[in-house]
Parts: structure tokens; C-alpha cells; sequence
């Protein structure tokens, strides 16, 4: 089997299936697990490096508008490799190159290669995806097997935070505009102990306008960035700090402002989301324990 990942999640997903030694590509923005850091990138950014957030975002919009590309696909690269197996997206044309694209390369490939689109939006739906990835490898056992140790680590943290008292979260994926979470992340907050003022689980992230935030008055604010480390995020900081307001919402009074990767934790559905809800977890249990201690 000649496997090749057009996504992170994805190829997180083959590996924990124990399917990394038949990953013959991967996307420039698989990173994880670092064994797979040796094999041949066939996609390409054509976002300039080091754009500002705003005009990342600006970019992102118009591209989106014009029904245009944000990344690129090498097709000789990808005729040389003939993949048993493809696996591509079509959930997010933001995340990684478009279906089209897709579409039209596999139109050059052997007949026998099986294109594989994921695009879970919820909790159950990246379960799913486990086992569809598992399915088309031939190895449905161990996707079973992988699924119920990841509803295992779900499992045991909703008996930690069952009766915890809720806390008020914001949960940001950009900064500069602000963005609320999205898809399975409002479900890892609630898992977490948490209840998200502006998420909806199963839909995309949005826009927030910063009257939002205000209103809700949140008493943790969690920041994951898609696609920033954490020393990218922090460089966003200070505009998120100028806004009104920020130094009087109980999350900054009692210093319950996280910041984590967004390539590690949350943006990506694939089995590292259990590890991104037992940290989410953590954070919101020292909430809780602030606020005893207040009282």
C-alpha cells in the first residue's frame, strides 16, 4: 500500500494506525509524528511567509471570494509516487489544497487509486474518520481499536469534570481579527468543564466582534491559533490586549489566559484531540481551584 497525506490530521491518523511506513508523501504542513519528516512534500503554500495576521486573514477572504487556490499540488511529483490510497479534504479550502485540485490531478493517476476525503466537523465525525482511514487500508481492526482508546480518554475525562462547576470560556482561533472556535472544539470545552459563549459545535469558527466577548465576560480565555506555534500567536498578543475592556474581564483579572499551539492542540482532528481536551481540562480544573480559593 503507497499511502499519500494532503493533511496533517490524516497523516496523524495513518500513523497511529500503525500505517507510517506505507506513507510515501505528506502535505508541507504534516509535522507530526516527526518519523515521517523524511518523506517527500508534494504540497506548497502560496501564502507569503511571515504576512501579519490581519492580512493573512485579508488574503484568505478575497481568495476565498474568487473561488482560488491557497495551495499548490505537485502533479509529476504525485504521477511518479501512484498512490494506492489519497487522502484529501473538502471540508476547509483554508486548511489545504482544494478538492478541485484534487480532483483534477487524480484524473492523471492509475484508475486504481482510491481517493479518501475526510472532512469530520464534530467529535463523532473525526471517530469516524479513524476508522474510514483504517477501512481503506485494509486494517479495520485497528481503527476499531483506535477509536475506543480515544472514547476511553474522553470517557475519563468527563468523570473528572462532571461536577465541576462550569466555567465561561472564549475560545479564539485567530487573534487579529478575533475568531471564535468551531466544529468539535465547543463539544472539548464543554468535555473539559467549560461552556463556549460563542462557538457552535458542528459549525465553522466566525468572526467576533469584541462587544461579544464583553457581554459574556468570560472567566478563562483560551487561545489556539490554526496553524501558529505558540511563539507566533504571542506575537498577536499585544493587539488582542488593546482592546477595550481586556484588562477588566475576569479571565485577565485572575490570569486564567491560555495560550497553546493550534497545530499541536485543536486545530487538527485526529487523535492528538484527545491530548488537546486532558490539557483543556487541566487548565479549566486551576479555573475552578482560583476561584475556590476567592471565595
Amino acid at each position: 500500500m503507497r499511502i499519500v497525506s494532503l493533511l496533517p490530521s490524516a497523516t496523524e491518523i495513518v500513523c497511529a494506525l500503525g500505517l507510517g511506513d506505507y506513507l510515501v508523501a505528506r502535505s508541507h504542513e504534516c509535522d507530526y509524528p516527526p518519523e515521517i519528516l523524511d518523506r517527500p512534500v508534494i504540497t506548497y503554500s502560496l501564502i507569503p511567509p511571515d504576512l501579519p495576521s490581519r492580512e493573512i486573514d485579508r488574503m484568505v477572504s478575497e481568495t476565498l471570494m474568487t473561488h482560488a487556490t491557497l495551495y499548490g499540488l505537485d502533479l509529476e511529483l504525485l504521477r511518479q509516487l501512484d498512490p494506492d490510497l489519497l487522502i484529501t479534504q473538502a471540508l476547509c479550502s483554508v486548511c489545504a489544497v482544494s478538492y478541485n485540485t484534487v480532483q483534477e490531478a487524480v484524473a492523471m493517476l492509475s484508475p486504481r487509486t482510491r481517493v479518501l476525503n475526510l472532512e469530520p466537523t464534530t467529535l463523532q465525525g473525526v471517530m469516524d474518520t479513524f476508522q474510514m482511514v483504517a477501512d481503506a487500508a485494509g486494517v479495520p481492526e485497528r481503527g476499531r481499536a483506535l477509536v475506543a482508546e480515544f472514547k476511553a480518554r474522553i470517557e475519563r475525562v468527563r468523570q473528572r469534570t462532571r461536577n465541576r462547576p462550569p466555567v465561561r470560556v472564549t475560545f479564539l482561533e485567530w487573534l487579529d481579527p478575533p475568531f471564535s472556535c468551531g466544529h468539535w472544539t465547543p463539544e472539548l470545552v464543554q468535555l473539559a468543564g467549560g461552556i463556549d459563549g460563542h462557538g457552535v459545535a458542528g459549525r465553522p469558527s466566525r468572526r467576533l466582534s469584541w462587544d461579544e466577548v464583553l457581554r459574556w465576560q468570560p472567566e478563562a480565555i483560551v487561545i489556539a491559533c490554526c496553524g501558529f506555534a505558540v511563539e507566533r500567536t504571542l506575537q498577536d498578543m499585544p493587539a488582542l490586549e488593546a482592546m477595550p475592556g481586556w484588562h477588566d474581564l475576569p479571565a485577565v483579572r485572575r490570569g486564567a489566559v491560555f495560550i497553546t499551539d493550534g497545530n499541536m492542540y485543536f486545530s487538527r482532528p485526529g487523535p492528538r484531540l484527545a491530548d488537546s481536551l486532558e490539557w483543556l481540562a487541566d487548565q479549566l480544573a486551576l479555573c475552578n481551584a482560583t476561584a475556590s480559593l476567592s471565595v
